[in-house]
């Protein structure tokens, strides 16, 4: 299983997913983390580009801080289960899920709409596909 961790490349989990410029990329087996990768994702386009780029990474999981209902609509379009609310440690909250104890708000959301494009936390506004 893969999970990846928006991070903000000081060890620490990054709080706005479509403004998720690196994600941490952790390989869990038998309950433990076994390899991680960052993968910048700064070309990406942001938003509503970042679903299918984490499921071409493989992954299975994301463990993020704040995120808004269209970024989960197409992380689920791509069959990735999402963990919101997560704060901290991107290495400590990767082992914690590992091990099935991680702690996350299921209700958190993103509130950062400053972007500029006149639109909410993880909508998007066609000109790509989701998964």
């Amino acid at each position: 299983m893969k999970a990846a961790v928006t991070y903000d490349g000081n060890g620490s989990v990054f709080q706005h997913f479509g403004r998720t410029e690196i994600f941490r990329i952790y390989t869990i087996e038998d309950g433990k983390v076994t390899a991680k990768e960052d993968v910048s994702a700064a070309e990406t386009g942001g938003h509503g580009a970042l679903a299918p780029f984490l499921k071409e990474h493989g992954v299975d999981v994301l463990i993020a801080g704040g995120i808004g209902g269209g970024a989960r609509a197409a992380l689920a379009a791509c069959g990735i289960e999402v963990y919101p609310g997560v704060s901290g440690s991107a290495d400590e909250a990767a082992a914690a899920f590992a091990e099935g104890r991680l702690s996350f708000d299921p209700d958190a959301e993103c509130h950062h709409h400053d972007h500029g494009e006149g639109h909410s936390c993880g909508h998007h506004d066609g000109g790509h596909s989701c998964c």
